[in-house]
């Protein structure tokens, strides 16, 4: 197994692992948060300190759930966390991310994100931001869910040329980001966070991703994150519940694609031809 992650600097410089892990649907099921927890744990221990969550998943459980998965490794961890648009308003950003560190058990999100854009002005939700990182409670802030022309007007506002990361819908049966947004992004050096990395488990069924693990000793997923990690500036955040998955995720930095995989992969999911909406789940 590969000894270390490779690493994605974020724009102020920090480097943080590119293959961290997702907490969507976790958090929900009281019964299950012990496996979820010793899952996310495991991942910890294998260097995968990089952990997503939001506000969102379970109400507050996943959260709940990160906590005690970080149990007496907090200064180890990087923890991304997400407001919802309509808690987004210059007062209601801070009172969320306090609602958010209590569930968390922590002083700090070192990365605080807009889960998506609603009807709040991005202006309030960067003042909000702003206050937050002068406090100390969190380190950077980002999006998620933002198109090119989102992010342009994000960037172009007071406070907003400190965006950290835009997670977004970005698989290889999802590749509309590769059009402009990834472009726009690199070229700022802004990080690109991918969310639903094996397409909630489609992707794994597809003939060409089958024959190519066959081909690398590997498994569909690792294909699918190796083909996403690969990529300069990606942070790849697939969801693992159960120990034997969490391994299997770190498994797929010890795949190599070759150009021909590549190239075959290119066939069976084809790079966009022209400017589409931004998926989103």
């Amino acid at each position: 197994m590969t000894q270390e992650l490779p690493m994605v600097a974020l724009p102020g410089g920090e480097r943080v692992p590119a293959l961290g892990q997702g907490t969507w649907h976790m958090g929900e099921n009281r019964r299950r948060t012990v496996e979820e927890a010793a899952a996310v744990r495991l991942g910890i221990e294998l260097g995968m300190t990089l952990i997503d969550t939001a506000e969102m998943y379970g109400s507050g459980g996943a959260e709940e759930m990160v906590a005690r998965a970080a149990e007496g490794l907090r200064d180890d961890l990087f923890i991304v966390s997400k407001v919802y648009p309509h808690n987004a308003s210059r007062t209601g950003v801070v009172a969320a991310c306090e609602r958010s560190l209590e569930r968390l058990r922590t002083d700090r999100i070192d990365l605080y994100l807009l889960h998506w854009r609603g009807s709040i002005p991005l202006s309030e939700t960067l003042e909000g931001f702003e206050q937050l990182r002068r406090d100390g409670k969190i380190r950077h802030y980002g999006v998620s869910n933002f198109d090119r022309a989102d992010m342009a007007e994000w960037v172009a506002l007071k406070g907003g040329e400190n965006v950290a990361a835009d997670q977004v819908l970005y698989n290889l049966s999802r590749r509309s980001p590769e059009w402009d947004l990834l472009p726009w992004c690199r070229e700022r050096r802004i990080a690109i966070m991918a969310y639903t990395p094996l397409g909630q488990g489609r992707l794994l069924r597809d003939r060409t991703l089958t024959e190519i693990a066959r081909r690398r000793n590997a498994t569909p997923a690792q294909v699918a994150l190796a083909w996403l990690l690969r990529q300069q500036g990606m942070i790849v955040i697939p969801k693992a519940a159960r120990q034997e998955h969490v391994r299997e995720n770190r498994g797929a930095l010890d795949v190599a694609l070759t150009e021909e995989d590549l190239l075959a992969l290119d066939r069976a999911f084809p790079p966009p031809k022209g400017r589409s909406a931004l998926g989103m789940l």
